[in-house]
């Protein structure tokens, strides 16, 4: 997926999974146009919010190849409205703007991250969670160990590594470092604020 269109879907994360319906026509479509797996499209669907499988498909498009983009805006036949928008912004000569921009507090960003909060953000990691777990310090053979002791539910071992790298940073374990690791592995930080807003409301 070309850079220009990761970045407006991240731009427009947060509006699009509080208007979009995803189950009905557009997964389907993505399945059938060979975009979404057979394993992704039941990772989004066992999701327990229209918003939570919103934001399992916007966090799987960007893996997805060259058409994903193309496609998911021909799946858009009931939402009209969005993907007129999408296309232009997308043709304006500005283009999608830089939204990377951290809405965090530094009270929150300097805190470490509880374990309701380190589970809810390995259940929101797509592919990109060994990039990320890299990035925070954590060896190969210690990825490779949290992906064998939890073989059958990739949950359990991004959750492992959190674990592992919280514990071995002590205090140094902030959500500031945790957000720029996954900036660094091209993980939209609204993955993490979203995360961290569920927490306080």
């Amino acid at each position: 997926m070309d850079l220009a269109h990761k970045a407006l879907l991240r731009k427009h994360r947060l509006d699009l999974s509080g208007q979009l319906l995803v189950s009905d026509t557009i997964v389907p479509f993505l399945y059938q146009e060979t975009v979404l797996t057979d394993s992704q499209v039941e990772d989004i669907e066992s999701q327990p919010t229209n918003r939570q499988k919103t934001l399992k498909l916007l966090d799987i498009l960007p893996s997805r190849g060259p058409k994903a983009f193309d496609s998911f805006l021909r799946s858009l036949d009931d939402f009209s409205w969005i993907r007129d928008r999408l296309l232009q912004e997308l043709h304006s000569p500005a283009g999608p703007g830089p939204t990377d921009v951290c809405q965090l507090p530094d009270t929150i960003l300097q805190k470490v991250p509880s374990d309701r909060e380190l589970s809810r953000l390995a259940s929101r990691l797509g592919p990109e969670w060994e990039s990320v777990l890299m990035d925070l310090g954590l060896s190969a053979e210690a990825l490779f160990r949290c992906r064998s002791d939890h073989s059958l539910c990739s949950h359990g071992a991004v959750l492992a590594g959190l674990v592992q790298w919280r514990r071995s940073e002590g205090k140094k374990a902030t959500v500031q470092r945790l957000m720029q690791s996954m900036q660094a592995a091209d993980v939209h930080p609204s993955v993490l604020e979203d995360i961290l807003t569920v927490e306080k409301t």
